[in-house]
Parts: structure tokens; sequence; C-alpha cells
């Protein structure tokens, strides 16, 4: 679903670390979909750069009403489980653009697709 880490240097010698960021991630719940950010494929990118953990966001739209708090719930939820010393950059990206193509098997499942 296009998360990476791109053999960047881990951000601590926290084994998994992208891993429980993604988990994290599992927890943030689009309100309109009814499904969380990762399985609609809406994190594009999760890398751990020395001491920042970069995560890339996308939206279904530029327009999604509910966009503020999808990135409000996604820092909380990253910045609760990061090391200490640990820095968030959370972006939030348009390209390429968000399609359905993007989602897992889970999210196609849950849409009956």
């Amino acid at each position: 679903m296009g998360q990476e880490n791109s053999g960047a240097v881990l951000a601590s010698d926290e084994p998994g670390l992208v891993e429980r960021v993604r988990n994290a991630l599992r927890q943030v719940v689009d309100p309109e979909a009814g499904i969380n950010i990762v399985e609609l494929g809406l994190v594009y990118r999760i890398v751990s750069l020395e001491s920042v953990m970069a995560v890339d966001i996308t939206m279904t739209s530029p327009t999604c009403p509910m966009g503020d708090m999808i990135l409000d719930e996604a820092g909380a939820a990253v910045s609760a489980i990061l090391p200490d010393g640990v820095q968030l950059e959370l972006n939030l990206v348009w390209e390429p653009p968000w399609s359905p193509e993007r989602m897992s098997e889970t999210a196609r499942s849950h849409f009956g697709w």
C-alpha cells in the first residue's frame, strides 16, 4: 500500500518502530468510511530517519470535511508511541491522487467490493 522504510536509518534502536507506527495509524478511523486510514490506503509512506519519523498521508479528496480531524488523530496516535527524542513529521500529500485501488482487501470487503 505504498508504505515503506526504504533502508533508512531507524529513528531509534527500537526494532519494529515503523510497524508500531503503522499499527497506531490503524486506530485512526475515517468516520465517513467507517474503516481505518491504513486499510483505506490513505497512508502513503512511513519512514524513520535519525530522530524523525516521517509519515505521508492523503485524503480521499482535497475537500474531505474530516481531513483536519483525521490528521489530528493520526498525529496524536503516532506521537503517543514514539520514543523520547523522536519527532513526528506528518505530511499531507496529494500526489499520487488517492483512488479506490489503494484500498486493502479488508477495505474492499468492508464496502462489499
